[in-house]
């Protein structure tokens, strides 16, 4: 399965680790564009001085592992869409260009189910993709996330319960599965 992932799945650290770490176990194959990769490093800016240098690292570095996910769709596929907030045409056009099956985002008002299925596609949030990629390959999804928790708790100096921070990055179903 390819997904495209939208700027916003991006952009949080330990919700983007688990992203990569599911589609680097062959769970699935990511797919962004550069316009994402630049929303990303520029939503780091209000984070403070150096986010953003931080965010272009990340990114280099992400380009590098996934040298071929990154899509770039024509102009002529960007003006047969619509989409109610034109600014997300991009991610809708990406995603049909790279041959995606789905948009992970939690932009769901800007992604309607009903646009998307005229293009084949589906709207997931991050946890409903996690929790899919659980029910096929539990072991890989659960190891994927105790190797983030481990580096969070490695980073942070402070023990790292796994469903609190599943919690705090925005996959409260996946943590409690993996806590029960």
């Amino acid at each position: 399965m390819k997904a495209l992932l939208d700027a916003c799945v991006l952009y949080p650290t330990v919700l983007r680790q688990i992203l990569i770490g599911a589609a680097a176990a062959g769970l699935y194959r990511p797919l962004w564009s550069e316009r994402i990769l630049e929303e990303w490093a520029r939503a780091t800016v209000k984070l403070g001085p150096g986010a953003e240098a931080v965010a272009r690292g990340e990114i280099a570095a992400l380009k590098a592992a996934w040298p071929g996910a990154s899509v770039a769709p024509g102009a002529a596929l960007l003006g047969r869409l619509w989409l109610p907030d034109p600014a997300d045409i991009h991610v809708l056009a990406a995603a049909i260009a790279g041959g995606a099956e789905a948009i992970v985002t939690f932009n769901a008002a800007d992604f309607p189910r009903q646009i998307l299925a005229e293009e084949e596609l589906l709207r997931l949030d991050p946890d409903q993709l996690l929790l899919s990629l659980h029910d096929r390959a539990s072991d890989v999804v659960a190891a994927v996330c105790e190797r983030v928790r481990a580096e969070a708790e490695r980073l942070s100096g402070e023990g790292q319960e796994m469903r609190a921070l599943l919690k705090r990055a925005k996959l409260p179903k996946l943590g409690k599965r993996l806590a029960g």
